[in-house]
């Protein structure tokens, strides 16, 4: 009976770090992090589905120039961009979860040419999400074009 507890036991350590080795859960804020990201990523390649995915029928965006416009124009701005970007960074993100609702802030700078020359801009934003059916989904988004 001893060497049987003791198989038990050896079979029991070798396991244990098999378990150990699980990918970590990930938190709300690094769920949202990783979603603008992925966002940002399906409007430069135009992933319609993605995006539709993560708009929320109610979906309301002020960009900035100060115009308003609902998920339909958001999918057909989607579908028609055509800038040529040269590279493009999500950073400074600021992420709070209120229950079932997120606010995250964050900067994007994109560089690409403007009439021949390099240029970078870059814009802040502010992102509203609802978790609905155990996702994320964005009912509000604010741009503004730093000077």
């Amino acid at each position: 009976m001893t060497s049987r507890v003791l198989m038990l036991c050896l079979m029991a350590a070798v396991a244990a770090p098999v378990s150990a080795q699980r990918r970590p859960v990930l938190s709300d804020q690094d769920i949202l992090i990783q979603l603008e990201h992925d966002w940002d990523a399906a409007f430069e390649r135009k992933d319609l589905g993605f995006i539709q995915n993560v708009l929320a029928e109610e979906f309301i965006a002020t960009y900035g120039d100060g115009s308003r416009g609902d998920r339909a124009t958001e999918l057909k701005q989607a579908a028609e961009f055509n800038q040529q970007i040269d590279s493009s960074s999500l950073d400074g993100f600021i992420v709070k979860v209120f229950g079932n609702t997120a606010v995250v802030w964050f900067s994007k700078q994109m560089t690409g040419p403007v009439k021949g020359k390099p240029t970078t801009i870059t814009y802040q934003y502010i992102d509203v999400f609802v978790i609905r059916d155990g996702r994320w989904q964005c009912v509000a988004s604010q741009s503004t074009k730093m000077t």
